[in-house]
């Protein structure tokens, strides 16, 4: 039977049943239920604002976009958005969708931390995205109604949210300080480890190996 949270269907394929699992089985209920909600804010704000995406690719999209957080695929020697990019694009070529589908989901994970690029890319690039902005930072929950809001976090809690994923945040990328240069997340960094010194840009470019 098809679930339906908020007027949102999740969608019901093998595909997308075994991203479920794969994800439940990886992650903590935090990750889990905020990977959900992403979805689920994500296809809200689609309607709100008339994009129209493929269900199944936004939910890989939405479903996959921390895996890199987590123990059993952080690596050290990449952003973990890349990480979570991988292993969807990997998923979805296994499953027989097309390697340009692959790829929006590939580009809505690796840059669903970086504004103001995702949003003029692919509807599954996009929403990822929309959907991130929504849960973790609150913005546009103005094109979500109250009651949506009330049935999304009903079906997916949010206890504690704020500090748990800022935790999760900082523990998946706590060994890999340096794939943090020049994103937001060297703000996490900055906060929870007082050993960690932020990369300075200026001094990148003034001390490099250019003559003048």
């Amino acid at each position: 039977m098809t679930e339906t949270i908020a007027g949102i269907n999740i969608p019901d394929t093998e595909l997308a049943r075994e991203a479920t699992e794969l994800v439940r089985k990886a992650t903590s209920p935090l990750l889990f239920n905020h990977s959900r909600r992403v979805f689920l804010f994500a296809s809200l704000k689609g309607r709100y604002r008339k994009i129209e995406a493929d269900p199944e690719l936004l939910y890989v999209g939405a479903m996959f976009h921390d895996l890199g957080l987590t123990e059993a695929y952080r690596r050290t020697d990449q952003r973990f958005e890349v990480d979570g990019a991988d292993l969807a694009r990997d998923f979805l070529l296994d499953h027989g969708r097309s390697a340009t589908e692959a790829r929006a989901v590939w580009l809505g994970i690796a840059l669903h931390t970086t504004p103001g690029v995702p949003n003029h890319l692919e509807p599954e690039t996009a929403l990822v995205s929309l959907g991130v902005e929504t849960d973790v930072l609150g913005m546009d929950l103005d094109q979500v109604t109250a009651k949506e809001v009330a049935a999304v976090v009903a079906a997916h809690p949010r206890p504690d949210f704020k500090n748990n994923i800022l935790q999760a945040f900082y523990e998946g990328m706590k060994d890999r300080p340096d794939t943090t240069f020049g994103t937001m997340n060297d703000d996490v960094l900055a906060h929870f480890a007082p050993d960690f010194t932020r990369a300075d840009f200026v001094d990148i470019i003034t001390g490099s190996a250019w003559p003048e």
